[in-house]
């Protein structure tokens, strides 16, 4: 118990205040760092202010956790227990696949959103009218 005492009294006279006020890296900016290099790799834009803020942060936090949610969490997309690397790469497939092609979503009038993406670019190219 003495030496702990003794070590405490020798940390807190070689340390200065500052030393002690500083707050390490915080684990979210390390994540906005990971996001960043995410997005710089896959080409993404950010969608607004600079890179790596709150915006695409939480665009991508939001799709990790229904991902998690939806696919990881519940047997909708595989049945029982993962068991293998695989299993989780099957229901993944399984939950893209819903997410982009079946899944209704509110905001594009409860059609999925390739169908939503589909009738957009249809409408960008009129269909030619006879002369």
């Amino acid at each position: 118990m003495c030496r702990v005492v003794r070590s405490f009294g020798h940390a807190i006279e070689h340390t200065s205040i500052i030393e002690v006020l500083r707050r390490p890296l915080e684990s979210a900016q390390y994540t906005s760092i990971r996001y960043t290099e995410h997005l710089a790799l896959e080409e993404i834009r950010p969608s607004i202010g600079t890179v790596g803020d709150a915006y695409d942060n939480a665009l991508m936090e939001t799709v990790n956790g229904l991902y998690k949610t939806e696919c990881i969490a519940t047997t909708v997309f595989h049945d029982g227990p993962y068991k293998t690397l695989a299993d989780v790469e099957y229901a993944t497939a399984g939950w893209v696949e819903w997410y982009n092609n079946r899944r209704l979503h509110g905001t594009l009038g409860m059609v999925p959103p390739t169908e939503y993406e589909q009738a957009y670019y249809a409408a960008l190219k009129p269909e030619p009218q006879p002369a």
